[in-house]
């Protein structure tokens, strides 16, 4: 036994001794060194001047490695700032390198340094003193290069894109969704620094001036008297309706002109050169109508009856357009429009994106389909259906009401032909199903049309069927501990309908689930922001707003085309 112990005594000894020989192994973190890199090109005091017509360009930093003196692993990242500041604490740009940081060079485009530079709220087309240094980090080490000066001279305009968004827009809020403007160019080709875009704005709402759709966008705003300025105001819209919005970057100043309509006139129509056929503004910079031509001439587009805005065909293309009036400038002959055949064609003026066009194209639904179509309710128009070939459709969602009598007519003041069915819309055995569709037949007749219960119903008619479809969308809230793997016992609370465009419903919610707004699944209301109200998006990262638990009412008002919902929830 004595032998034993003795054994196991060497034996403990011998695991002390190394143990601490392995730890004596283990540098310590101040034991070892981290040289500086040394900083190659550019050279001192260079200048490096930005083309905007390049924006792609890459812009080389170069710099000897730093070296540890345990042969640790070594990254990097870019710093550019002011010349006058003292450190690289808050630089004006700073970009890891390429390889995980293991990169001895970086390549930043002139558009990624001027858009920095117009962050930090230097002038366009002014040439900045800056320097530039490397710092470099292995494990817990980090050393900042010596900086190097070198002047950098911006674009000579402030962007080469432009866009717009916000709570006016026909698009919202959502920057990512921002609407492009057109950049006008001179007779080379090259920018002029003038933007331009023909859509619809709301009464009430604000829009901003945006240089690219996402969150490191220059941002423009109002200056007063017509004037732009970097992180200016929101720009309040005139007034509901179309408009051609135009920027002009050289003196920063927009305006509006109102777009009452577009026409087409010519010798193509029986109304001839005196005379419009007037196009329907269908959203997004576009126009359509259906139209019958008379005669196989030309003719052109023409806005608000005034000869000064007007757009013809350019010389050489099939499709594209120029504005009469824009055209020298741009360098571009200009003709009539021809029309080619005889009879009903689908005109559409498309004034979205870079490039102007337009189409015309025979129009061969059925004989018995009318022109136009509206949804009317005594008097009042609730909507003008939109043409789809065979079908009218209304697009987005009507909120119609349980007790009111719509009828459907050719003619917006009810004085043309009479479509109507007997079913009535909203009858369904599946009322509280996810999304509730029915069709049914249509006719030719003057009945009025009944709806069962009130909600916000989308409407199609196919004339080639004579089928009438309705469809709506009942909205649940979707309740779960996502992080407790929680999803397959997750909570579906139906919410009610309340007219217009609203659902709400008190349900009990727990701190910390997620929660998302539903009708499984081309519904899917959320957002990353944890308030307690405000807006969502369909296709929405999960909300997760919910701190404290308890009965809560939900409440979720829907834009007509369930892109966009305003939300709330408020504890009871």
């Amino acid at each position: 036994m004595k032998k034993i112990n003795v054994f196991f005594q060497l034996l403990a000894l011998l695991f002390v001794v190394g143990a601490c020989e392995e730890q004596d192994n283990i540098e310590p973190v101040g034991n070892w060194e981290l040289s500086s890199p040394a900083l190659a090109g550019p050279a001192e005091n260079a200048t490096i001047s930005l083309d905007q017509s390049a924006p792609n360009t890459a812009i080389r930093f170069d710099w000897a490695p730093a070296v540890s003196s345990k042969n640790y692993g070594v990254t990097y990242k870019f710093v550019l700032d002011s010349a006058a500041n003292a450190d690289f604490s808050t630089p004006i740009l700073s970009m890891s390198t390429g390889n995980g940081g293991k990169n001895l060079f970086i390549e930043p485009t002139a558009a990624q340094i001027d858009q920095a530079l117009s962050m930090a709220g230097y002038d366009a087309n002014t040439t900045v003193p800056l320097k530039w240094a490397v710092v470099a980090q292995s494990l817990s080490k980090e050393i900042v290069s010596t900086g190097k000066l070198v002047s950098v001279k911006r674009f000579q305009n402030e962007t080469t894109s432009l866009y717009l968004s916000g709570s006016a827009t026909e698009k919202g809020t959502d920057v990512s969704q921002a609407i492009m403007m057109r950049a006008l160019k001179d007779s080379d080709g090259k920018p002029t620094n003038v933007f331009e875009a023909y859509t619809r704005l709301t009464a009430g709402g604000t829009f901003l001036f945006y240089s690219q759709p996402n969150a490191n966008s220059i941002v423009f705003g109002a200056a007063g008297n017509g004037t732009l300025r970097k992180k200016g105001t929101p720009i309040p819209a005139p007034g509901s309706g179309t408009y051609r919005i135009t920027a002009d970057m050289n003196n920063n100043t927009y305006s509006f002109v109102k777009i009452d309509k577009w026409s087409v006139v010519g010798g193509a129509f029986a109304s001839g050169w005196g005379g419009d056929e007037p196009l329907d503004y269908q959203g997004n910079g576009v126009w359509t109508s259906i139209v019958d031509v008379a005669k196989a001439e030309g003719f052109i587009f023409r806005a608000n009856g005034d000869w000064g805005i007007v757009m013809k065909r350019v010389k050489g293309t099939t499709n594209q357009l120029v504005m009469e009036s824009q055209a020298v400038g741009e360098g571009k002959q200009f003709e009539d429009i021809p029309a080619p055949a005889t009879g009903k064609h689908l005109i559409t003026l498309n004034l979205s994106g870079d490039q102007y066009t337009y189409s015309l194209v025979k129009d061969n639904r059925p004989t018995t389909m009318p022109d136009k179509l509206y949804l009317l309710q005594g008097n009042n128009v609730v909507a003008e259906l939109v043409t789809n070939g065979d079908t009218f459709t209304s697009n987005v969602f009507l909120a119609l009401e349980n007790g009111k009598s719509y009828t459907l007519n050719t003619a917006r003041d009810g004085s043309g032909t009479t479509f109507t069915t007997s079913a009535k819309i909203g009858e369904t055995s599946t009322p509280d199903a996810d999304a509730v569709s029915t069709t049914v037949d249509f006719a030719e007749g003057s009945g009025a049309i009944a709806v069962t219960r009130s909600q916000a119903y989308q409407i199609t008619l196919n004339f080639a069927t004579k089928k009438l479809t309705w469809k709506y969308y009942n909205i649940k809230l979707f309740h779960w501990d996502d992080a407790g793997g929680g999803w397959d016992a997750r909570n579906e609370y139906l919410l009610t309908y309340k007219h217009p465009y609203i659902f709400e419903g008190t349900v009990a919610l727990n701190a910390n689930y997620d929660l998302k707004f539903n009708s499984p699944w081309e519904v899917q209301f959320g957002t990353n922001s944890a308030a307690l109200s405000g807006t969502m998006t369909n296709g929405g990262p999960n909300y997760k707003g919910i701190k404290q638990a308890g009965n809560y009412k939900a409440t979720i008002t829907v834009a007509n085309d369930y892109k966009t919902a305003e939300y709330s929830f408020v504890k009871q």
